[in-house]
Parts: structure tokens; C-alpha cells; sequence
């Protein structure tokens, strides 16, 4: 009966961590809200933000989903330029502090200063410290302690939260 109560806890618990994401809209509700509720210099209503933004990019800004590992162009982008809020344009990060995490994501080591804000999120057994924009409050990613000097920090960004304007 022991082997039978293990099997079935571990199963349940590696489906709810593997339906985590989708349920991070249910689950994150009141995270979502509590930065929604923070006075941005760019508000604007959902239906708002639906009509400027594409389907998957208002996913991610506005309901802090994730895009697929390697499916952004901009993970491997490495031309010399300036990654902005694909919600409201803010400059966040220079290409001069990008590098290849080989997570999937674009990555990179530190953002412009006053260019982001962080939260903490707390999605069923992990605690990370979420990024968002300063000036809109889109999602962009989460940054970790494992990245390369000089900062040790890791932002791993959403690639469709981003926008790239080479220099």
C-alpha cells in the first residue's frame, strides 16, 4: 500500500508542477492584481492593451504567462542595439550585457538603471523574483542568482515582451 500512496503523491505532484504554468492564471490572481494596481505612468484598460498588443505578447505583459523555451528570435540576437518594453517602448536592456544562457530565453546580466521593477512570485512550490517594467507594468520575466559576472544576476526575459532596435 506504501509503494501505491508514493506512486500516485508523486504522480499528482508532477502534474500539478507540469500544468503550473496554465494554472498560473488561476492560482496568480491576486499577484496580477496586485501590480495592476500600482500606478504606472502607462495605464490602460485590458481591452486596450489587446488592441496594441498580439495575442501571445499580451499572454505574457499582461497575464505574466511564459513563452516557449527556444521559440524567440531574439534569444540568439547579438547585433549591437537597445531591447524595449514591447508594451510601451521603455529602454531595458543594452546588448552590451546580453549572453547565451542556454535556457532558451534571452538573457542578460544587468537592465538600463530604473528601467524594471520586481515582485516576488510564489507559484506553488517555488518562490522567484518576477520582473516587470517600470513604466507599464508588463511581465517581462524573472531574474536569478546564477548568472555571469559582474552582477551574478540572471534576467531571463520573455523574448516576445521584448523589442530589439539595433544601433
Amino acid at each position: 500500500m506504501k509503494k501505491r500512496y508514493f506512486l500516485k503523491t508523486g504522480t499528482a505532484m508532477l502534474g500539478v508542477a507540469w500544468l503550473s504554468p496554465y494554472l498560473a492564471g488561476i492560482t496568480g490572481k491576486s499577484k496580477v492584481v496586485a501590480i495592476a494596481s500600482n500606478k504606472f505612468e502607462i495605464t490602460k484598460t485590458e481591452e486596450q492593451w489587446r488592441k496594441i498588443l498580439t495575442p501571445s505578447q499580451f499572454y505574457v505583459l499582461r497575464k505574466h504567462g511564459t513563452e516557449s523555451a527556444h521559440t524567440s528570435s531574439l534569444d540568439k540576437q547579438y547585433a549591437n542595439g537597445t531591447y524595449l518594453c514591447a508594451g510601451c517602448d521603455l529602454p531595458l536592456f543594452k546588448s552590451q550585457t546580453k549572453f547565451n544562457s542556454g535556457t532558451g530565453w534571452p538573457s542578460f546580466y544587468a537592465p538600463i538603471n530604473g528601467a524594471i521593477g520586481t515582485s516576488i512570485d510564489k507559484l506553488f512550490f517555488i518562490s522567484r523574483v518576477e520582473v516587470h517594467c517600470h513604466r507599464c507594468g508588463g511581465h517581462l520575466g524573472h531574474v536569478f542568482n546564477d548568472g555571469p559576472k559582474p552582477t551574478g544576476k540572471r534576467y531571463c526575459m520573455n523574448g516576445v515582451a521584448l523589442k530589439f532596435i539595433e544601433s
